[in-house]
């Protein structure tokens, strides 16, 4: 028989496994979502790697936006790719 101290933790990491376990398929789904969306916006012309791009980009805020688009530019320049 188990002290109820025990049984307590076991129903707690049960519950924290089982939480954990239904968020991992709520992701997936979610996942699975946003490929669709993804193959449809592709279907009407869009080009997939600019809209990520754009989704990343907007997950940013001006200044670090700002950042990334410099030095990016900075290497490109280094590189002789932009004049």
């Amino acid at each position: 028989m188990l002290h109820p101290a025990h049984r307590l933790a076991k129903d707690q990491l049960k519950a924290v496994i089982e939480r954990i376990e239904r968020l991992e398929e709520e992701k997936k789904a979610t996942a699975d979502d946003i490929r669709d969306v993804y193959a449809e916006a592709k279907g009407n012309g869009f080009d997939v790697r600019a809209l990520r791009k754009v989704v990343n980009l907007r997950k940013l805020d001006a200044d670090e936006r700002r950042e990334q688009e410099e030095v990016l530019e900075t290497y490109l320049h280094a590189l002789g790719m932009l004049s």
